[in-house]
């Protein structure tokens, strides 16, 4: 199953979220001395759109930056520098108490859900802090709800009662989706949601996504290095980099032209069905390591590692520039390595 490209009607809707030029920098090996310690960019300069109802996939490899941008939407992470714009509001500057009337419209989905949840408490205590703490209903009101959420989620409202360490992984992962929605969020951030689970667990869980998707009309943004499952659940997709993102567009566009060389190296090394008909594709080997974001190259960050690369590369770094179909891309000479 492939998603669909964006409908037209995201285009012409104000942005839910824009991210605007978004940076998050970290001081390692500080220390007392004035002076010490080290900045890494784990986030450099990031801008883009989350429309109403769409879903948004955010790939790359581990270390690229993809959970601290999600941390730093939800102001997890101070930011740097630029602009968190949601539904029409900066968030980034607001300090943690003008934050809280905004945290309520923003929840976040964790890798981890053994992690995410409280092991001394039941789970429809956790269910309910969320509600509690908002006042946004009233005992009675809470009660029903809890039994909403378990219902939305495809789990017994009998299990409210029990402890996380009581269920699989999977249905862990589904009482912090529950979790997630109980204040009825206009954004929600999934950080690798699946990643943790048995194959057979995340389809369900990728599925059980598709559904509430269709049926709730969620506003997501989806963080995975599975490409086929981002594939699956995103109207666009978002690539990253060294903390930077490469190339932003119609998810079934851009996996079946990718246009910058990153991502026409990372599907390569999708595997494809021996007797599937029609569907030779060359691989795309990356020669050396991906740089240091504390001692990021020069010009274009890929252009190490890049087959296609020219003196250009190696001095001008790229803008996220709009191509004739709409996506932006982050390359001088895009569809350069395009064997598809």
């Amino acid at each position: 199953m492939t998603a669909m490209h964006a409908p037209s009607t995201f285009q012409e809707t104000r942005p839910l979220l824009r991210v605007e030029a978004l940076s998050k920098t970290f001081m390692v090996g500080k220390t007392f001395i004035p002076g010490s310690g080290q900045a890494v960019r784990a986030v450099d300069a990031v801008s883009f759109e989350v429309f109403p109802g769409e879903t948004l996939g955010l790939v790359g490899e581990s270390g690229c930056g993809k959970s601290t941008l999600g941390r730093c939407l939800m102001r997890l992470h101070d930011v740097s520098a630029g602009r968190i714009v949601l539904d029409g509001i900066d968030i980034a500057p607001l300090s943690p108490r003008q934050l809280r009337p905004y945290r309520r419209h923003m929840q976040m989905i964790f890798q981890d859900p053994a992690a995410s949840l409280n092991p001394r408490r039941r789970v429809g205590d956790l269910l309910a802090e969320p509600l509690r703490v908002h006042r946004t209903a009233d005992h009675a009101g809470i009660t029903q709800r809890l039994q909403e959420l378990m219902d939305i989620v495809s789990l017994p409202a009998s299990f409210l009662d029990r402890y996380p360490h009581e269920f699989s992984g999977g249905q862990r992962q589904r009482i912090g989706i529950a979790r997630a929605l109980a204040l009825e969020p206009k954004l929600i951030v999934a950080d690798e949601p699946v990643s943790a689970l048995d194959v057979s667990v995340q389809a369900q869980i990728v599925n059980l996504f598709s559904d509430l998707r269709r049926r709730l009309q969620l506003t997501t943004l989806f963080i995975a290095h599975d490409l086929s499952v981002v594939r699956q659940v995103s109207e666009r997709t978002a690539v990253m980099y060294l903390g930077s993102v490469v190339e932003i567009g119609p998810t079934d566009l851009l996996f079946r032209t990718p246009a910058h060389p990153y991502t026409q190296a990372l599907l390569s090394a999708i595997p494809v069905p021996r007797l599937a008909a029609n569907r030779k594709r060359e691989r795309i080997l990356l020669k050396g390591e991906i740089p240091s974001p504390a001692n990021p190259p020069s010009g274009c960050r890929f252009h190490p590692r890049c087959p296609a690369v020219q003196e250009r590369c190696r001095t001008e770094r790229p803008a996220l520039a709009r191509l004739a179909d709409g996506r932006r891309v982050a390359c001088h000479f895009p569809f350069s390595l395009q064997t598809t």
